[in-house]
């Protein structure tokens, strides 16, 4: 099975991940690995080196690793949970070719996502659960109405683009350059106002996660400025930047975003602060019921946050972001989560920008990018391009940037 959170060793190397599972005896070869590892990924149009150690990948990257390290090893019968979230458009058309002639050769493979387009595009047929209980199973041809209506029990449609009225500039970036093991990033400028929806799009890996750590003080850049509400902030930590109202949102929650064995209450403790020497657990039970209420989350104040599920872990991130933010950092907001949970989370979030909010985040879905920013930046191997505006921009203009092209 390869599962939406990536089971690896991250403080490992990628040939040593790879070698995991696998009967190789006492001292393995992993000359022999590392070439069976490039031989295999350049199938998918996948780049990983066998010597990078793997807390240095994306999300997007580690999940490549997972599905190298699944085929590899022989498995005939494939499980994916949400195998295309944070790879690039070409890759999925690289991986879907893949599955399909591995289905040929009469290997099962059974395909979980959230992605009607996905399953429409590459399953024989469609079993829809709601709730826990098999509602229907469909057959080519497949109407995507349907298969809505069978997950939730009715018609969903995404909500119309809105356009908020925009007031000053909030954060100021100039001349900003990052060097990174990986990449390096040169002279991006950008001025966000508040309010404003800022998308960054691009292929894994070309620059964008770079680029939201340092707006978040996780990255020290090494040169240009970074200016929020008037405050070089530059240079400065994680902590700093807190404390000017910037929040950050990472893609690997259960790493960088919860922690595991820690109850919903005992996040809320962490995430409110306490004032006083004793920590107030009534209180903070108070709390976390409502946020669960008012945040639709599937569980109670005891539950620990590993037995939620990724949709819930998300909400559940968001509710304890505090109020207000000037600056929200987010790194796919909607990963593996179905049409009705992203649209949800995008009203909440459209409700932080009528406060004032500026909002900078990631996607590798292109529809999300251009239906929900103002302006978009694209990466393209560390280059930034200027500011694109969501509105005349089109999925096939980005695609052609996002692949090189304009640059």
């Amino acid at each position: 099975m390869l599962h939406q959170d990536p089971l690896d060793f991250p403080p490992m190397k990628i040939v040593d991940n790879m070698l995991i599972g696998h009967d190789g005896g006492l001292f393995p070869n992993k000359g022999e690995v590392s070439k069976a590892l490039k031989e295999l990924q350049s199938q998918f149009g996948f780049n990983l080196d066998p010597e990078a150690y793997v807390d240095s990948l994306t999300v997007g990257e580690r999940q490549q690793l997972e599905i190298l390290r699944l085929l590899w090893l022989g498995a005939r019968v494939l499980i994916l949970d949400e195998p295309t979230t944070g790879i690039s458009a070409s890759q999925k058309a690289k991986l879907f070719e893949t599955l399909k002639k591995l289905a040929s050769q009469g290997m099962v493979i059974i395909f979980v996502s959230h992605k009607l387009e996905d399953v429409e595009g590459l399953c024989h047929k469609i079993a829809v659960f709601r709730q826990g209980s098999l509602v229907g199973e469909v057959a080519p041809p497949y109407e995507t109405d349907n298969l809505v209506e069978l997950m939730f029990g009715k018609v969903i449609s995404l909500d119309e683009k809105t356009q908020l009225e925009f007031c000053e500039p909030a954060v100021e970036v100039a001349g900003l350059s990052i060097d990174d093991n990986r990449i390096q990033i040169r002279g991006a400028d950008l001025i966000i106002n508040c309010g404003e929806v800022i998308g960054l799009a691009g292929m894994e890996g070309s620059g964008q996660r770079q680029f939201l750590r340092t707006l978040a003080g996780l990255i020290r850049p090494v040169g240009g400025e970074i200016v929020l509400n008037g405050k070089r902030m530059t240079g400065k930590p994680y902590h700093a930047f807190q404390g000017v109202g910037v929040s950050y949102v990472p893609a690997s929650r259960m790493e960088e975003g919860l922690i595991p064995g820690l109850s919903i209450t005992e996040h809320f403790i962490l995430s409110e602060g306490q004032s006083g020497f004793f920590i107030d657990r009534e209180k903070a039970v108070t709390v976390s019921r409502e946020r669960i209420t008012s945040f639709n989350i599937k569980g109670e104040p005891v539950t620990r946050v590993e037995a939620l599920s990724g949709g819930n872990q998300q909400r559940a991130l968001l509710a304890m972001l505090r109020t207000p933010l000037r600056l929200l950092l987010l790194e796919h907001p909607t990963r593996g989560l179905d049409i009705e949970s992203s649209i949800w989370i995008w009203s909440k979030l459209k409700d932080r920008c009528k406060q004032k909010t500026c909002i900078v985040f990631i996607s590798a879905d292109l529809e999300e990018v251009l239906h929900y920013s103002d302006r978009i930046l694209v990466f393209y191997n560390g280059k930034v391009s200027q500011p694109l505006d969501a509105t005349s921009t089109t999925v096939d203009q980005l695609g052609q940037l996002i692949g090189g092209k304009g640059f």
